[in-house]
C-alpha cells in the first residue's frame, strides 16, 4: 500500500481532502492530509503573525511532516496553488518521494511567484482586496460565484459550493508573492498532472508550444491524466479523484 500526502490549494485546509482521504484509507493506503500554516484550523491569530507566513513556511511544513514522520516512497499531491510549496518540498527531499501529482496545476518556472501567473487585471484586483480586506497581508477567498467562474466551479453541488464558501479562509499573501527558486539540476521524480478544469488536449498543446508554465511537463518523467470537472475535484468528483490517485501508487 502507498503513502499519500495531500496538500490543498489556496484558502483550504485538510478538510477539503476528507472524502478522498477516506476512500484511500479504506483501500488500505496511509494518508496525511495537510493544513498549511495560517489556514483553516491553523489560521493566524493576528495580522503580525500572518505577515510572517511565506512560501518557505509552507515548504517547511511539508518537509517537516515527511521527515518528522519518516515517510518514504510518498505520493505527494498538490492541488492548485499548493503546486508552489509541493514543488519546493519535492526539490528538497526527492529521495523520499515516489511521485509528485499536480491536480489542475503545474510547477512554475524557477524565479516565478504564483501571483506572476495572473494577468495584470487579476493581479491588480487581488492587490486591491489584500489591501482593503486583508490588512495588506492576507488574500481573501474569492466569492466562488458560478456566474463569474462557471468553468472553475463546474460540478459542485449546492451543498459543496456552500461548504467551500463557508470554510475557506484567507491565504497569507506572501505565499503567493514569494518566488520559488529551483535548483539547476531538477530531480527526475515521476510526475503526473491531472487536468480537471483545463482540457488535457489544451494542456498538451500549450506544453508543445513552449508555454513557460506548461513546457516543463513534456519530459520523460511526466504522465498526464484527465478528470473533467471544475477546479475543485476533491469536492466535485472525490471518488473518481481517489481512484486516479490510487492507480498512481
Amino acid at each position: 500500500m502507498a503513502t499519500y500526502v495531500l496538500v490543498p490549494g489556496y484558502w483550504l485546509g485538510a478538510w477539503a481532502w476528507d472524502e478522498v482521504a477516506g476512500r484511500l484509507r479504506a483501500a488500505g493506503h496511509r494518508v496525511h492530509a495537510v493544513t498549511l500554516t495560517g489556514l483553516a484550523e491553523r489560521a493566524a491569530q493576528d495580522i503580525r503573525a500572518a505577515a510572517e507566513v511565506d512560501l518557505d513556511t509552507h515548504i517547511d511544513d511539508l518537509v517537516s511532516l515527511i521527515e518528522g514522520e519518516d515517510l518514504r516512497d510518498v505520493v505527494l499531491v498538490a492541488h492548485s496553488g499548493a503546486a508552489m510549496p509541493v514543488t519546493g518540498a519535492a526539490d528538497r527531499i526527492p529521495e523520499r518521494l515516489a511521485r509528485v501529482v499536480y491536480v489542475d496545476t503545474a510547477p512554475l518556472p524557477s524565479g516565478m511567484a504564483q501571483q506572476d501567473f495572473l494577468d495584470p487585471e487579476e493581479r491588480a484586483e487581488t492587490e486591491r482586496r489584500v489591501a482593503e480586506e486583508g490588512g495588506g497581508v492576507m488574500m481573501p477567498p474569492p466569492p466562488f460565484d458560478p456566474a463569474a467562474d462557471p468553468a472553475g466551479l463546474a460540478g459542485l453541488s449546492p451543498e459543496r459550493l456552500a461548504e467551500l464558501r463557508e470554510r475557506a479562509t484567507p491565504q497569507p499573501y506572501r505565499t503567493a508573492t514569494q518566488p520559488l527558486l529551483r535548483p539547476d539540476r531538477l530531480p527526475d521524480t515521476p510526475k503526473t498532472m491531472i487536468a480537471t478544469s483545463i482540457p488535457l488536449p489544451l494542456v498538451k498543446e500549450l506544453a508543445a508550444g513552449g508555454n513557460p508554465v506548461f513546457a516543463a511537463m513534456t519530459g520523460p518523467e511526466w504522465s498526464h491524466l484527465e478528470l473533467p470537472t471544475g477546479h475543485w475535484p476533491m469536492l466535485s468528483r472525490p471518488a473518481d479523484l481517489a481512484d486516479l490517485l490510487a492507480d498512481l501508487a
